[in-house]
């Protein structure tokens, strides 16, 4: 009888604060967890009793890194609700800022946090000393993503210029046109990054997944679509509800989802690489077949190349965006409150972002919910563990540490936003 455990009190190279432990009994993994603790963050509770217009700024500081993911939820849950479509250079709009975001959120993965793991430091500065010029390409291409979103959003970092039915200010051509440029020479960082992470020193490690994405039958789905999967999933956004399930487990402040019928799946870049890989740009298709991807891609060390490979699609349908702007009529179509239920779906670098709002006559929120993809993907994480590190019981205990350590980051979790779900309920006598 032999036992041996893990333990990680401290993820390194996550948004957020997180643990691990792994539990391996006669050389088999008999316990797997991630364990989340940092404190809840309580935003559905600050959003009730607010108007349906400050939704947008609220939950865009959910995250300091996919701002734009939480306001896009919001918006199209809070549009969805008023009955308003957004259509036309606003809504190609969205999609350009949400290019930004996938740009500068995917570099910083890839560069600063993934990329370490593959080449064996401790992080990106320790990298840095040996590949400086690999590390400056990574900071170029999330300082092109900024520039968009500080253009479009009025701000890097939370930004303030998203609100119901469309922008509170739209940019001329003449701001956009600089941005062009800006995308060029990030495009050509971007296959710079595909052939270079192709390149790096990939475990086996293939897995079965359930993946879950937003589909979309004109484009690849960032911020609008219905959500399909691999074993036959195609539901609308508001159905959400209906074949998912959250649930708590005492280790983790944030709760674990779960499909009804088919326990744990899959979010992010390899469900929807997989699930909606022919709407690639031809330019991203190619080059992500000669990174040695097919059609599909299971194994989660890859995630790094897939990522890559959405940089070079972002890049390039900002540039056809910019391209084929018209300077619309007006900056936003205005919305009627009413008493009301709205849903949205985006896709947020890190996958799938569920939003769901009740709002009373006057537009006041009566009830948000709001389930990130970290929340999502925490039981997969798990189920990758113990599927994988059984295979590894041979390597010295550090760097079997290490590439636990390294499964995780495949995820790139979102710790924060992934705690924010507790019901407060506060008795007085």
């Amino acid at each position: 009888m032999g036992r041996k455990t893990i333990k990680v009190d401290y993820l390194a190279r996550v948004e957020g604060e997180g643990a691990l432990n792994v539990t391996i009994r006669d050389g088999q993994v008999s316990k797997a967890e991630l364990r989340i603790f940092e404190p809840p963050r309580f935003f559905e509770a600050f959003l009730r009793g607010r108007d349906y217009a400050e939704a947008p700024d609220v939950t865009a500081r959910i995250c300091g890194i996919c701002p734009v993911a939480y306001q896009m939820s919001a918006v199209h849950a809070m549009e969805n609700a008023l009955g308003i479509e957004v259509e036309g250079q606003l809504r190609a709009l969205r999609r350009l800022l949400y290019c930004g975001e996938w740009i500068e959120s995917h570099a910083l993965h890839i560069y600063m946090l993934h990329a370490p793991d593959f080449l064996g430091y401790a992080g990106a500065v320790d990298m840095a000393r040996d590949y400086p010029d690999i590390v400056k390409r990574g900071l170029s291409l999330k300082k092109a993503g900024n520039a968009i979103m500080a253009l479009l959003g009025g701000r890097e970092i939370h930004p303030i210029n998203v609100r119901v039915g469309g922008f509170y200010r739209t940019p001329t051509r003449k701001e956009l046109e600089p941005l062009a440029e800006t995308l060029k020479q990030a495009r050509e960082n971007a296959l710079a990054t595909v052939r270079w992470t192709a390149g790096l020193e990939m475990p086996e490690a293939e897995r079965d997944y359930h993946l879950v994405a937003l589909h979309h039958p004109g484009e690849y789905a960032m911020n609008v679509g219905r959500i399909v999967s691999n074993r036959g999933l195609d539901i609308a956004v508001a159905d959400y509800n209906r074949h998912f399930v959250e649930s708590h487990v005492q280790r983790s402040t944030a709760l674990h989802s779960h499909l009804r019928e088919h326990d744990c799946y899959l979010v992010g870049p390899l469900a929807r690489y997989s699930l909606n890989h022919g709407q690639l740009s031809s330019l991203a298709r190619e080059t992500a077949k000669e990174a040695g991807l097919g059609v599909t891609c299971t194994n989660p060390f890859q995630s790094i190349v897939v990522r890559s490979v959405e940089v070079v699609y972002a890049c390039d349908e900002a540039l056809r965006i910019i391209d084929e702007y018209r300077e619309p009529e007006r900056p936003f179509e205005l919305a009627e409150p009413k008493a009301s239920e709205g849903f949205g779906c985006t896709e947020a670098p890190r996958g799938l972002l569920f939003h769901r709002y009740r709002l009373d006559a006057s537009g006041g929120i009566l009830e948000a919910q709001i389930v990130p993809p970290t929340a999502q993907n925490q039981p997969s994480i798990e189920a990758d563990l113990k599927d994988l590190v059984g295979g590894w019981l041979d390597l010295p205990a550090d760097t079997l540490r290490e590439r636990c350590e390294q499964t995780i980051r495949n995820y790139d979790p979102c710790i924060s936003c992934a705690t924010h779900f507790l019901k407060l309920d506060v008795r007085h006598e």
